[in-house]
């Protein structure tokens, strides 16, 4: 499968203590991220490339700063959404699937969602030549600890204004699926049928099972992509212009 890339030059910055910034050969150097700080993406990235170890976003020109990851709040959560959108992906030519990766959306919005799958062919998201996504992919998925999380808030605007077409934020604590659909400009929220399968409107074929998920029931959740596979053969795969 071939991925586009849009070239961009690359910089490499050294890596900073947490107190006193080791300089590097130009006597410049790097303090760390801290939630609340207010930056541009160029400087946030700079910082970000000169501490690798922590997971940061920026989001509205502020920098959040990710909290340490639990098993059953997130962990668990994040890998059954990832083996059901790899079903998807294996099964869905010129589809393209990534996780947990830096997500390039304005100058003043880096954030890294749980997951993008994105039409290749549409041109809305590449791969620029600093390894990371840019522009908007069709669907973005995040897991959140709850409700209240930044995902159905501040993301969840960041995401609309910057062309994202579906959302999907998966609350841990309420055990509740929050699906959108912007296609076309309308805030749309994507309800279960009379069987309590939610329905991608963008992907034929990309059906969900709320209750399966939350039981980390992974075989009956790929059973239910499987109905959905199996009759999508006259539905095609349409992103908005």
């Amino acid at each position: 499968m071939s991925v586009a890339v849009l070239e961009r030059d690359q910089q490499q910055i050294p890596r900073t203590l947490p107190t006193s910034p080791v300089k590097n050969s130009n006597g410049g150097g790097r303090p760390p991220l801290h939630s609340g700080d207010r930056l541009t993406r160029l400087e946030f990235e700079r910082r970000y490339e000169a501490n690798p170890d922590m997971k940061a976003e920026l989001m509205e020109g502020v920098v959040v700063v990710s909290s340490p990851v639990h098993v059953r709040v997130h962990g668990l959560p994040h890998s059954v959404v990832m083996t059901w959108l790899g079903a998807f992906w294996a099964a869905t030519p010129g589809v393209v699937v990534s996780d947990n990766t830096t997500l390039r959306l304005d100058r003043e919005n880096v954030l890294q969602p749980d997951a993008c799958l994105w039409i290749e062919s549409s041109g809305r998201a590449w791969i620029d030549r600093a390894d990371y996504l840019a522009g908007a992919p069709e669907l973005v998925v995040e897991i959140a600890a709850s409700s209240a999380a930044h995902d159905l808030h501040d993301k969840l605007r960041v995401y609309r204004r910057n062309g994202v077409q579906e959302y999907l934020v998966l609350a841990a604590y309420e055990q509740e699926v929050h699906w959108f659909n912007w296609q076309t400009g309308e805030d749309r929220v994507i309800t279960p049928d009379a069987d309590g399968i939610l329905r991608s409107q963008l992907f034929p074929g990309l059906w969900l099972d709320p209750a399966r998920f939350w039981q980390v029931d992974v075989a009956g959740l790929l059973a239910v992509l499987q109905q959905g596979l199996a009759g999508r053969e006259s539905q095609q795969i349409k992103s908005a212009g």
